[in-house]
C-alpha cells in the first residue's frame, strides 16, 4: 500500500495529511494560536497531592496543572518507595506520599495533551524519540516493538541495540520503522538520542521549574521523522520556506528519503487537488456511508466513542444472517480509517449487527483486527460479547479532529439537539398560568401579555396551538402579543405583563 504525505503550510497553519492508496488516513493540524505539547520534557512543581486518587497535580507552566498518576512514575522510584516499605505487612504498593512531596521538582513529560477541562497527563518515564530509536533514559533495557513480528529481526536488533544499553545504562526501544533499517542508522540515531538526553540533564539544572526543558520537532519535521517509510511514496510541501527547513532536515536525519521530498507548485492548492478538504468536512459527520448501502453512526463522548453499523438499503443477501455478515465485514474494513482520521481514543464500543454464525464472527473480528495493525497508535481489540459487542481502545494523545476545529453549539449547549417548538409552546403556557396567579400581573389587573422567542416558536402559537392560546385568553381575561427575536434558540422565551392602554 503506497503513501503520500501532503504538507499544507500558510502564515496561520500548518496541516499534514497521510494519503494511502488515494484513500486520506490522517489529518494532523497545528495552529498559531495553539499547539500540542505531546512530548515536551518540563522541569514541573508539585503543587499537590491527592493521596486518595494516588495522584499528585504538577505545575508545568501550561495554565492548568497536569495529572501525574502513580502508575506513571519511573520504576526507579518505585523500587525504592517499596525498599522502604517492604518489612510491612501492610503496605504491599507503594504510596505517593512516599515517592512525591509538595514543591518538590521533577522532570516530567506530556503523554496527552490538555483535553476540555483536564490538564496535560503527564509521566516521569521520559521517551525521546527519533526516526529508528526510541530513548528510555531511565529503563536500562531493550524494547522492540510488537509490530516487529519477524523473530529473526527481533533478535538481530536486540544483539545490535544491547551492547549500546550495557554501556550507557540506558533503555532503548527500537520502532517499527527500524526493521530492515542499517546497523549504522541505529547507532547514528542513539548517538543523536544520547546528545539530547545530555542536554536535557544540562538544561534542566539551570532552569527554575515550571519550566520547558525540551520540545519536540515542529510538526512538519515529526511527521516525517514519525511517518516517513517504506510504503512512502512522496512527500509534497507548498511551502518553499518549510521545503527548505525540511530539506535540511532530512539530509542529516533522513537522507535516504530526500528523493521523496517534492516543492508543489500549482495554482490548484495541494489540498484541493486530492480532495482532502471534503474528506475533512464528512469526517465531521456522524454518519459514514459504506459503499453497499450500510452505514456508520459514530458518537464521541466524554468517556467513550459508539459505533453502531446498520445495515441500511443494503438487501443483497440470501438471508438476514449474509446480509449482517456482509454488511459488518465492509464496517469491519472502515472502522480503522475512520479511528485515524478522526483521531478518535479511548474506550470504543462498536455495535455489528447481531449474527448467530461463529465463523461469520470470527472473520469481522480478525478483518478489524488486521485494519487496526497499521495503525501507528497503540489499540486493543476484544472478542464479541455475550451482548454481540466488540470492545476496544485506542491510545489517545491529542485532541480528536472534531474538538480541534468544532466547538460546542451556542444554541444547544453541546448536546445535539433543541427543545422542540411544541414543548417550548407548553412552557410558556404553564409559565403563563404559573406567573399571573402568582405576581403582582392579576392583582394589578393586567390584561396584556407580550411573549418574545424564536420564529418557529411563534409560528406553532399562530397555528397549530392557536386554539390553547385562546383558551388561556379567555380563562385569563389576557390578551397576548408576539415579538420575534432571531437571537434566541428554541427553548429560550421571554414573557411580561403589561396595562393595555384605555380604549
Amino acid at each position: 500500500m503506497s503513501e503520500e504525505i501532503l504538507i499544507n503550510v500558510n502564515t496561520f497553519e500548518t496541516r499534514v495529511a497521510l494519503i494511502a492508496s488515494g484513500a486520506l488516513q490522517e489529518i494532523h493540524m497545528a495552529r498559531s494560536g495553539g499547539h500540542s505539547a505531546t512530548g515536551n520534557i518540563y522541569l514541573g512543581k508539585v503543587l499537590r497531592i491527592v493521596p486518595g486518587l494516588q495522584a499528585a497535580f504538577v505545575d508545568v507552566g501550561l495554565g492548568r496543572p497536569g495529572f501525574l498518576h502513580l502508575s506513571d512514575i519511573q520504576s526507579a522510584l518505585l523500587l525504592s518507595a517499596s525498599d522502604e516499605t517492604q518489612d510491612s505487612p501492610i503496605n504491599t504498593k507503594p504510596n505517593i506520599r512516599s515517592l512525591l512531596h509538595d514543591g518538590q521538582t521533577l522532570l516530567v513529560q506530556v503523554v496527552k495533551d490538555p483535553i476540555g477541562t483536564k490538564g496535560p497527563r503527564l509521566t516521569t518515564r521520559i521517551a525521546i524519540a527519533a526516526k529508528f530509536l526510541v530513548l528510555t533514559p531511565y529503563e536500562g533495557h531493550v524494547g522492540i516493538s510488537q509490530r516487529i513480528h519477524d523473530e529473526v529481526v527481533r533478535v538481530s536488533l536486540h544483539k545490535t541495540l544491547r551492547p549500546l544499553v550495557e554501556k550507557t545504562k540506558t533503555g532503548v526501544i527500537a520502532r517499527t520503522l527500524s526493521e530492515g533499517a542499517e546497523e549504522r542508522m541505529l547507532l547514528k540515531d542513539f548517538e543523536l538520542l544520547q546528545s539530547v538526553w545530555s542536554n536535557i540533564q544540562l538544561t534542566a539544572k539551570k532552569l527554575k521549574a515550571p519550566k520547558a526543558v525540551y520540545t519536540e520537532l515542529p510538526i512538519q519535521n515529526r511527521l516525517i521523522r514519525d511517518l516517513v517509510g517504506k510504503r512512502t511514496t512522496r512527500i509534497a510541501v507548498d511551502d518553499q520556506a518549510t521545503y527548505q527547513r525540511i530539506q535540511e532536515y532530512m539530509q542529516t536525519f533522513a537522507p535516504e528519503y530526500l528523493p521523496l521530498l517534492f516543492f508543489y507548485q500549482d495554482y490548484v492548492s495541494i489540498f484541493e487537488s486530492y480532495a482532502v478538504d471534503g474528506e475533512i468536512a464528512r469526517a465531521l459527520e456522524p454518519t459514514v456511508r459504506l459503499q453497499n448501502g450500510g452505514s456508520l453512526v459514530i458518537e464521541q463522548t466524554e468517556a467513550l466513542v459508539s459505533i453502531d453499523v446498520n445495515s441500511g438499503g443494503f438487501i443483497k443477501g440470501t438471508d438476514l444472517e449474509e446480509t449482517a455478515f456482509k454488511t459488518n465485514l465492509e464496517a469491519a474494513l472502515s472502522i480503522p480509517r475512520q479511528l485515524r482520521l478522526r483521531n478518535l481514543g479511548g474506550i470504543i464500543v462498536i455495535d455489528f449487527i447481531d449474527m448467530l454464525n461463529i465463523e461469520n464472527r470470527r472473520k469481522v473480528l480478525q478483518t478489524l483486527q488486521q485494519g487496526l495493525e497499521l495503525d501507528p497508535c497503540k489499540t486493543f481489540c476484544d472478542d464479541f460479547s455475550q451482548l454481540g459487542l466488540v470492545l476496544m481502545s485506542r491510545k489517545r494523545t491529542r485532541k480528536s479532529l472534531a474538538q480541534t476545529v468544532c466547538e460546542p453549539c451556542d444554541k444547544c449547549a453541546g448536546t445535539g439537539s433543541l427543545v422542540s417548538a411544541e414543548s417550548t409552546c407548553m412552557e410558556i403556557l404553564r409559565e403563563i398560568f404559573s406567573r399571573y396567579s402568582t405576581s403582582e400581573a392579576q392583582k394589578n389587573g393586567s390584561n396584556e401579555c407580550i411573549i418574545t422567542a424564536s420564529e418557529p416558536v411563534i409560528e406553532r402559537f399562530l397555528n397549530e396551538d392557536a386554539k390553547f392560546l385562546s383558551q388561556v385568553s379567555e380563562t385569563l381575561g389576557c390578551m397576548f402579543k408576539f415579538k420575534t427575536n432571531t437571537a434566541f434558540a428554541s427553548g429560550n422565551f421571554d414573557i411580561r405583563f403589561f396595562d393595555s392602554p384605555a380604549r
